[in-house]
């Protein structure tokens, strides 16, 4: 319960997650700010940011830190080898507050900030990125679609449940032929009476056969291509609802991963998020808050790596010295500590822009493009300076290496990424 406890002194305002000593400025306007000690300046609606920490973020971090000892670290090479789903974790991230972390304490959250919330994700992520992905598929894209965009009543049945950890969220967006290219789903639904009927597939989904709900892409009118789209939340127990093959997959392997299968599937209609046809405009908003989070999936695994790294080549001695002693070395520990902490400062600045209430898509997906590339790059990296040590699976850094690669592609690929970022700028038009 120690985040519970942590977070009792918040007292959060709809839309204002921000420092208790804190500013935010524009036009003259200054007003406190509600969770950590981050000066923001609005200047054409850019977020500029005092890099000092509240003493309240640098707790929860530690608090955080002493989670992941206790609880990940000890098992974290067993669930990768076994390729399990760590359920036990997942007992305890719930009643710890760390499944709300940003949400409303009236939906069963823990009233924090976007930020808070991206440092639990990077602290998880530096020793297991497959806990994480799946706290992203919960949190983000399950929950998130629920609170911005559903009723009070939908709010009050679903998250009290998902926030408090009593249920587990994934979302059905993917496709055999609908990856980076959303708007082609295949997976109908029609109103009949009380009810929708909902047949298709969507593939690599994380979470799947775990989660109690799902947060689920249809098409009610595919004529209407991107606006014919909609957004049902699916129980798992819903008839004509199974699970499809589980993957085997590189990384991420103690992560669930598996179809799903709708055959005449009967969900309620009251179980519709929004309005028919709205499913494209909330599908791309969900994505934007997502992938702040997803970014800092790489921006942890990249600093784990380091930090073993680090250890090890103050250890390791080759030609009567450490190899922590060599140029080459050096040189390569300095420029990625440099990357790193580079794609630190464009995913904080994302999530503090989120939290100022300002424009954030163009900072998500460069916090997602990069994180991801440092990810890949630095683990590459420590794998090399390991070494033969490093390719073997007693080392984390092999696991890490393999963690890494799937940021660069689900949430959005780094090509996609760098389209969206093209797109903010206007290049080309």
């Amino acid at each position: 319960m120690f985040l519970c406890a942590f977070l009792k002194f918040s007292q959060m305002k709809a839309g204002r997650t921000m420092s208790q000593s804190g500013k935010f400025c524009s036009a003259g306007f200054i007003t406190s700010t509600l969770f950590g000690d981050i000066t923001f300046l609005q200047i054409k609606e850019e977020v500029l940011m005092d890099f000092t920490l509240s003493k309240e973020h640098l707790l929860f971090r530690q608090m955080v830190r002493e989670f992941v000892e206790n609880e990940i670290k000890p098992i974290m090479q067993d669930i990768d080898e076994e390729e399990r789903f760590p359920k036990e974790v997942w007992e305890k991230l719930g009643p710890t507050g760390l499944l709300g972390i940003q949400y409303p304490k009236k939906y069963g959250g823990q009233g924090g900030d976007y930020l808070a919330y991206v440092m639990a994700i990077e602290e998880i992520s530096k020793y297991c990125a497959s806990v994480t992905s799946g706290i992203a598929a919960h949190s983000s894209l399950c929950c998130w679609p629920i609170y911005q965009f559903g009723t009070e009543e939908q709010k009050m049945r679903f998250l009290p449940e998902l926030l408090s950890g009593k249920a587990i969220g994934a979302m059905g967006l993917t496709e055999p032929g609908a990856g980076s290219d959303s708007a082609a789903q295949q997976t109908k639904a029609y109103l009949d009476g009380d009810h929708y009927v909902v047949n298709g597939r969507k593939c690599f989904i994380t979470n799947a056969g775990e989660a109690k709900y799902y947060t689920t892409v249809v098409m009610t009118d595919k004529s209407k291509g991107n606006k014919g789209m909609s957004i049902l939340v699916i129980p798992a127990d819903a008839p004509g609802f199974t699970i499809g093959k589980h993957e085997k997959k590189m990384g991420i392997r103690a992560s669930a991963t598996a179809d799903l299968i709708f055959d005449n599937c009967i969900v309620p209609k009251e179980n519709l998020i929004g309005k028919e046809g709205d499913g494209f405009k909330m599908i791309m908003q969900t994505l934007d808050i997502g992938r702040i989070g997803v970014g800092a999936v790489g921006l942890g695994i990249a600093e784990g790596a380091l930090e073993e790294t680090l250890k090890y080549v103050s250890q390791r001695k080759q030609f009567g010295k450490t190899i922590g002693s060599f140029q080459n070395t050096q040189f390569e520990i300095a420029d990625m500590k440099t990357r790193v902490d580079s794609a630190q400062l464009i995913i904080y600045r994302a999530a503090c822009t989120k939290d100022a209430g300002l424009p954030f898509g163009l900072y998500a997906c460069m916090g997602k493009y990069y994180g991801a590339t440092v990810g890949s790059d630095i683990t590459r990296r420590c794998v090399q300076l390991f070494g033969g040590y490093g390719y073997m699976r007693e080392y984390h850094v092999e696991r890490m290496m393999r963690d890494a690669k799937i940021v660069e592609i689900y949430e959005g690929t780094s090509e996609i990424q760098k389209m969206v970022i093209a797109g903010h700028l206007k290049v080309g038009k």
